[in-house]
C-alpha cells in the first residue's frame, strides 16, 4: 500500500515538473503569456528596438515652431504636402503662407558663337566700364553675357533702349524667372523626431520638388503665436 502511493506521488511530481516546463503545453493546448514564441514573431525587427535615456526621452517631448520653405511654385508645395501626409502629420497642425514672387528679366547679349567674338564684346563693355557676367541657367541661350536685371519686361526693355542708344548692338531681352508663388510652411508644435525626418528628407534629395528648401525656426512673431494656435485646434 506504502510502495503504490509512494508511486503515485513519484509520479504526481513528474508530472507537475513536466506541466511546470512546458513540456505538456502541446498536449494540453496550454500557452504561458511569459514564453509565447509567437508573439516574438509578429514583431517587425524587434533587435531594432532600443531603451531611450531620460535625456534622449525628453528631446523627443520637446516641441518647436519650425518652418519649411521657401517652396517655390505649386509643384514644391503639393511635395511638400505630401511628405508631411506621409510622416503622419496632420493638415490641421501646419499653416501656409504664400507670396507672389515677381518674374526677373535680363539685358543679354545674343548668343555669342565663338571665343572671339565673346573677347571683342567683352573688351567693348570693358572699355565703356560696364559691368557684365555670365548667364547663369537657360542652357539654350548659352553662352551670353548679361548687363543687367530688371522686374519686368518693361523695365528691362526700357534698359534696352537705353544700351542701344550708347550704339551697343547684338542685345535683346530675356526672361529669367517668371512669376511664381512662393510658399512657407509653418509647423507650430513640431517635435524633435519630426525636426529629424524632415532634415533627413531634404537630405537625402529624394523629392527634387523640394530642392531649394529648408528647415529653419520661425521668426519670432510666428512663434509667438505658436501656442495660440494649438490651444484654438
Amino acid at each position: 500500500m506504502l510502495r503504490a502511493l509512494a508511486l503515485i506521488l513519484l509520479l504526481a511530481n513528474l508530472l507537475f515538473f513536466g506541466w511546470s516546463q512546458g513540456w505538456l503545453d502541446k498536449l494540453l493546448s496550454r500557452q504561458h503569456p511569459d514564453r509565447e514564441p509567437e508573439r516574438l514573431q509578429l514583431e517587425t525587427h524587434p533587435e531594432r528596438l532600443r531603451l531611450l535615456s531620460p535625456q534622449a526621452a525628453m528631446a523627443l517631448q520637446t516641441r518647436a515652431c519650425l518652418e519649411l520653405g521657401p517652396l517655390n511654385g505649386e509643384d514644391s508645395l503639393r511635395a511638400a504636402r505630401a511628405a508631411l501626409g506621409q510622416l503622419g502629420v496632420a493638415e490641421s497642425d501646419w499653416k501656409l503662407q504664400s507670396s507672389e514672387q515677381a518674374g526677373l528679366w535680363a539685358v543679354a547679349t545674343i548668343k555669342l558663337g565663338s571665343a572671339d567674338f565673346r573677347a571683342r564684346k567683352e573688351e567693348t563693355y570693358k572699355r565703356m566700364k560696364l559691368a557684365y557676367e555670365p548667364l547663369q541657367g537657360l542652357p539654350d541661350e548659352q553662352p551670353s553675357l548679361v548687363l543687367s536685371q530688371h522686374p519686368s519686361e518693361k523695365a528691362a526693355e526700357a534698359a534696352l533702349d537705353a544700351f542701344e542708344q550708347r550704339a551697343l548692338k547684338g542685345l535683346r531681352v530675356l526672361q529669367l524667372r517668371p512669376a511664381q508663388a512662393r510658399h512657407m510652411l509653418s509647423l507650430p508644435r513640431a517635435d524633435a523626431a519630426l525636426q529629424a525626418q524632415l532634415q533627413s528628407l531634404l537630405a537625402s534629395g529624394r523629392e527634387p520638388a523640394l530642392a531649394g528648401a529648408a528647415l529653419k525656426a520661425c521668426a519670432p512673431e510666428a512663434a509667438a503665436s505658436a501656442p495660440a494656435s494649438a490651444a484654438s485646434r
